[in-house]
């Protein structure tokens, strides 16, 4: 199974966001430039996880994105349904009852074996990504992270966050 590109942008997006101050955001053309990653493709699944509830927008000149839930009500299938959509990845056609010398329907009565095979796989896969939350992910960094990976993305929070005018 391939995923998009747009996937792990969007992963490393909300953990970035998550990193946030209260009641601050982040641009997406920081976001990007953080990234290395081209604006306008992130822009398009930023806001698919807006739409999805996963990040929240502000809008204007000194708005952007933060995250409109905990890092603990985020889990990888969350994002990954935001950017892919719902479909499984395997979508059977049915070509068993295609070409010459077709057979009677009656041969077609119990569900393609081939079709529940990759259905139950990808549901062990959505219940993997299901048990994954931003926080499992936060956590991890946190132990694996010397405090170089800590400090280049508060350095640069510092210097791009947007935080409301009091």
């Amino acid at each position: 199974m391939k995923l998009s590109d747009g996937i792990e942008q969007a992963i490393h997006s909300v953990t970035m966001l998550a990193r946030l101050e209260a009641d601050a955001v982040l641009s997406a053309s920081s976001l990007a430039e953080f990234h290395g990653v081209s604006t306008s493709y992130l822009l398009k699944h930023l806001q698919a996880l807006s739409k999805a509830g996963i990040l929240a927008t502000v809008p204007g000149p000194k708005g952007g994105y933060r995250l409109g839930r905990t890092p603990v009500a985020i889990s990888l299938l969350d994002i990954v349904l935001a950017i892919e959509g719902p479909a499984p990845a395997f979508r059977c056609n049915e070509i068993r009852q295609r070409g010459p010398n077709p057979l009677p329907e009656r041969y077609f009565k119990a569900p393609c074996g081939i079709n529940t095979a990759m259905l139950r796989a990808e549901q062990a896969y959505r219940a993997e990504l299901a048990g994954v939350t931003m926080a499992d992910l936060i956590a991890d960094l946190a132990r694996a992270d010397d405090g170089g990976i800590a400090a280049r993305g508060c350095a640069f929070l510092d210097q791009h966050q947007r935080k409301p005018a009091r």
